[in-house]
């Protein structure tokens, strides 16, 4: 059972090695083509646009864009990628609201709880929580990578999706350690990070994140970081 189960995983991560290889034009043209099979066993990623409802988070400097909207798109595009490539997807939110319901107090707290719940019930691989930065200093800008202090899985992760973001011209940055309070990463059973798409208090960083064009280069290099770090870990239990 156990060499079957890790046959399939290793001929899914073959599938989308290949795909991530290719354009994300192709990518999305290629998921009709993918075998049924290829989609037997996928890898369940959980997807969680932050923020939400009353809680718009950071807005843009220029344009009063609320950080929860631009959460909630790129959260959808990214979806795409992987479902594309034969992934389970579990998302957090799928709406312009909260995650708190009809609660009368706490709402944060509730809110939370829930994403909480979704997390556990989808018993992931992987966790991508999408959020956009805001700095005093208006000159800081470009995408960024946080993972749990002490998670060395997630520092691979956030590693690998890092070095695809900077792969792109925009402003590179060093994925960081997180300590603290950080409930998405704190709670997830599995190797998760934060990814800070771009600074919302840098008017370069608004005006692109607010185009199509870049919000889909930027949840591609997610997508082909993750892809990096699930092939490598499934090489090294290989080798194990």
């Amino acid at each position: 059972m156990f060499n079957a189960l890790f046959l399939k995983k290793n001929l899914i991560i073959a599938a989308v090695v290949a795909i991530a290889a290719l354009s994300p034009v192709i990518v999305l043209l290629s998921a009709e083509a993918t075998p049924s099979d290829a989609h037997a066993m996928p890898f369940t990623v959980v997807i969680d646009a932050g923020h939400g409802g009353i809680d718009g988070g950071v807005t843009g400097v220029k344009t009063g864009v609320k950080e929860s909207d631009l959460n909630l798109s790129f959260s959808k595009t990214l979806k795409k990628y992987f479902l594309s490539a034969g992934f389970d997807v579990v998302t957090t939110r799928n709406t312009a609201a909260g995650l708190y319901g009809n609660a009368s107090s706490s709402l944060k707290k509730t809110d939370m709880k829930n994403r909480k719940r979704i997390i556990e019930k989808a018993a992931p691989d992987i966790v991508i929580s999408i959020h956009m930065n805001k700095y005093p200093l208006s000159s800081r800008r470009g995408a960024q990578v946080f993972y749990k202090q002490g998670d060395e899985e997630g520092k691979k992760f956030a590693a690998c999706v890092q070095n695809k973001l900077n792969a792109m011209e925009q402003a590179p940055r060093e994925c960081d350690e997180l300590g603290g309070d950080y409930y998405i990463l704190n709670v997830s059973p599995c190797p998760a990070i934060i990814a800070e798409c771009g600074f919302l208090s840098n008017t370069d960083d608004e005006a692109l994140l607010l185009t199509e064009t870049y919000r889909e280069e930027l949840c591609y290099a997610i997508y082909k970081g993750t892809v990096l770090f699930l092939s490598s870990e499934n090489s090294e239990s290989a080798n194990a």
